[in-house]
């Protein structure tokens, strides 16, 4: 039996201190973006394309971040650049609400992907090698930092659309400096963590990755990428359109954040046996199905469902690639393998809300979008499925 560290901090609090760099990367820095967005988009005039493009550039900057992260890996400690992609956000959602221009915001969106790639990559990798302290929880763990998002979408859907309400039209500028205020306080645990040289610092260990084994794998999660960020994007507009007031769309944006709160405890168990792409499938197809719930009726009951599934899968699909990383390589492959897997994703979600934007501009319904959407989803779970565990 090995002996434990009584002086070295548990491992758990470690990782959800870690969780608060997705928490405002993705869940603030990326994803409140789509309930400023019905606001943003009337007050500036705003095309559905034009307001697709804002979040496609947001993906490029998360593309250009995961195509670097590895290799800065290998000459920077993982905590650190965790620590400065988190601050990197910050500084974005304050540039967001200086200015109405287009391109400004756009170099800010690009600034926050850039910076939401650089800590994801880092600390997804920081957590898996965590986690391999307490082999037995290792599932659970990597899940704890992977409900960071989760916790940023529950915030900003409690705070962001009464916000909106109470200051009436044009306010989303003061939203985006609320935002910045909540992001601040939540990075502060962050900044001043200290993990042991060995955990956080893997520049030495890195090895290589070969993306032919797991070419369908990458695919699919690729789709995931283009499918999911649409249903992210316009769903709030979707909800406003169907006549959801602020109540609404602070009710249907927290339950996907309480879904992706749960996410860890509800698939962990599944998540253990990810040596193959299986896991990802089931997964990715259940976020399917709550993607095109909404086409069934714009009900809000049928949309509160919707919200529900769609959180509790859509940042399980993340888990499970890291899980089959963690599985499939040994651990100086990591972060080259986190890294691709980031790639084929940033330029799935780079592709998909200009594409359901230009759709939706189009055919003048946001339904058709939301189809294309959940169809995405659908042929991401089954390339998935085809995934065999690779030989180590």
């Amino acid at each position: 039996m090995s002996r434990i560290d009584k002086t070295r901090p548990p491992t758990a609090r470690l990782v959800l201190t870690l969780a608060l760099a997705p928490t405002i990367s993705l869940g603030i820095g990326r994803f409140a973006y789509s309930l400023l967005l019905p606001d943003m988009r009337d007050s500036l005039d705003w095309s559905y394309s034009a307001a697709g493009l804002q979040n496609t550039v947001n993906a490029a900057g998360y593309l250009a971040g995961a195509l670097v992260a590895a290799r800065l890996s290998r000459r920077f400690p993982l905590l650190a650049l965790v620590q400065a992609g988190t601050l990197a956000c910050v500084l974005s959602l304050a540039l967001c609400a200086l200015s109405g221009n287009f391109l400004a915001i756009g170099l800010a969106r690009l600034l926050a992907g850039l910076g939401a790639a650089v800590a994801f990559v880092a600390g997804g990798t920081l957590t898996a090698t965590l986690a391999q302290r307490e082999p037995e929880h290792a599932s659970l763990l990597i899940g704890l930092f992977y409900i960071g998002p989760g916790v940023g979408i529950l915030i900003s859907g409690l705070v962001v659309p009464f916000l909106l309400q109470g200051l009436g039209p044009g306010s989303w500028w003061l939203a985006w400096l609320a935002l910045t205020a909540i992001a601040l306080l939540l990075a502060l645990p962050l900044l001043v963590l200290r993990i042991d040289g060995a955990a956080a610092r893997q520049e030495a260990k890195v090895g290589s990755f070969a993306i032919r084994p797991v070419a369908i794998y990458l695919l699919g999660y690729f789709l995931f990428g283009a499918g999911y960020i649409a249903y992210m994007t316009f769903m709030i507009a979707y909800v406003r359109d169907a006549g959801g007031g602020a109540l609404a769309q602070s009710l249907f944006w927290s339950l996907i954040g309480l879904g992706a709160l749960t996410s860890p405890w509800l698939w962990r168990r599944l998540i253990a046996r990810g040596h193959s792409g299986a896991v990802t499938a089931i997964v990715l197809g259940v976020n399917a199905v709550g993607a095109a719930l909404p086409m069934a009726s714009s009900s809000l009951a049928v949309l509160a469902l919707s919200a529900a599934v769609f959180g509790g899968s859509f940042f399980a699909v993340v888990t499970t690639t890291t899980a089959f990383v963690r599985f499939n390589y040994p651990q100086a492959a990591w972060p080259g393998a986190i890294a691709a897997m980031t790639i084929a994703f940033g330029v799935g979600q780079t592709l998909g809300p200009f594409a359901t934007g230009a759709i939706t501009d189009f055919t003048g319904s946001l339904d058709s979008a939301l189809a294309v959407s959940a169809a995405t989803l659908g042929i991401g779970a089954l390339c998935a499925a085809l995934q065999r565990p690779l030989r180590r």
